[in-house]
């Protein structure tokens, strides 16, 4: 499938969301600006959006699924501050963070009336600039680091793309991916501050909102940066907004989850741990589950191996076991990632759609795992 092109930075002076505006963001310690604009992430002249100065783009080795939709993932500091490394935790940002997610599709006609579904996960940024004639944004979600903590914050782009608005309460929009195969209507759902909270308070006890992506084994990659491919860590403390980051032989890493190159094990644990881990950890929303999906779990019951649920109710499915090894079609694991239905499915937020290729991933990785139940009551 083609490659849709990434944002990059631009050096030319262009128009900042439709209207001139200067050339650094702006960091809004109280308020909550009605636009996105006000932050000055992104400069806009009708045609393209480019990355303002010194908003640095990033990519994960493995993605959250979001009903298939591509992301341009950005994060900036003000100048003179930086983030801590940290070898298994989301990176300690300064205060005056703002980390960026803009959800957007390509677009099968130039007038963006219809979404191409699109599996290239493998995409990425930056490649040539963004053409705006050839994607529909959809918003763009801030995470925010203030004195207090993070706050989250979801924009909802306009339909002539030349802003978007704050929509605390979220939005659901009515889209329609089209395929080969093709077309699918689904509701595409931009998640309130409280649903942004769900996955983004990965402590339950403390209720603190963390980012997810910017762990040292999620951004441990190679990037297309201006200058040419580098890895993002060590690019990150090269321009000075990541502190102590290890030799690159020390840097833990997750595999891409459709690299086929890769092991399967490491790419399924890759998959699970992006996807679920956010709650499925020792101190997540989901730690009375007994179910902890990081990377780092050891293979046994605490990953689902013979596990029977806790208290899953009608989403097990009637299966006994979150995961049946060799049985993919008995675990509970690819049932609830089947579904669609509320009541069922697994993750819970975040997707109206199934993920048909995580499926076939965690299937595969299932009925590839040896041994049985047989002996669990």
């Amino acid at each position: 499938m083609k490659r849709c092109a990434w944002l990059v930075i631009a050096a030319a002076a262009l128009l900042s969301c439709g209207r001139a505006g200067p050339a650094q963001p702006v960091f809004h310690a109280l308020d909550n600006p009605a636009r996105l604009s006000a932050w000055q992430l992104f400069r806009l002249n009708g045609a393209t959006l480019t990355l303002n100065d010194r908003v640095v783009p990033y990519d994960l080795n493995s993605a959250l699924f979001s009903d298939y939709a591509h992301k341009l993932r950005t994060v900036w500091m003000p100048d003179g501050s930086a983030a801590t490394y940290d070898d298994d935790e989301t990176f300690s940002f300064p205060v005056g963070t703002v980390i960026s997610k803009t959800f957007y599709y390509p677009t099968r006609d130039p007038a963006g009336q219809q979404v191409l579904l699109s599996v290239d996960t493998t995409a990425t940024q930056p490649r040539a600039g963004f053409d705006l004639n050839s994607v529909k944004l959809i918003e763009t979600r801030l995470l925010v680091r203030r004195e207090h903590g993070w706050d989250a914050l979801p924009y909802v782009w306009n339909a002539d793309q030349t802003d978007a608005v704050l929509k605390r309460a979220g939005e659901l929009q009515r889209l329609e991916l089209v395929s080969e195969t093709g077309a699918q209507p689904f509701p595409y759902v931009v998640p309130n501050t409280n649903q942004c909270a769900g996955c983004h308070a990965t402590n339950a006890t403390t209720r603190e909102l963390r980012p997810i992506g910017p762990k040292a084994r999620h951004v441990n990659r190679n990037f297309a940066y201006a200058t040419g491919s580098e890895n993002q860590l060590q690019y990150w403390q090269q321009v000075g907004i990541l502190e102590n980051v290890p030799a690159p032989v020390e840097l833990p890493r997750n595999a891409v989850w459709n690299d086929a190159s890769e092991p399967l094990d490491q790419r399924a644990r890759a998959y699970l741990d992006i996807n679920c881990a956010h709650c499925h950890n020792a101190v997540g929303p989901a730690d009375t589950s007994g179910l902890h999906l990081e990377a780092s779990t050891a293979m046994g019951p605490t990953l689902g191996r013979c596990k029977p649920p806790i208290a899953a109710g009608t989403g097990t499915g009637d299966r006994q076991f979150d995961i049946v090894p060799g049985n993919a079609d008995a675990s509970i694991f690819a049932y609830r990632m089947a579904s669609t239905e509320p009541a069922v499915m697994m993750p819970e937020l975040g997707r109206s759609l199934a993920h048909a290729e995580g499926v076939q991933l965690i299937g595969d990785w299932i009925d590839a795992l040896e041994g049985s139940c047989e002996s669990m009551p």
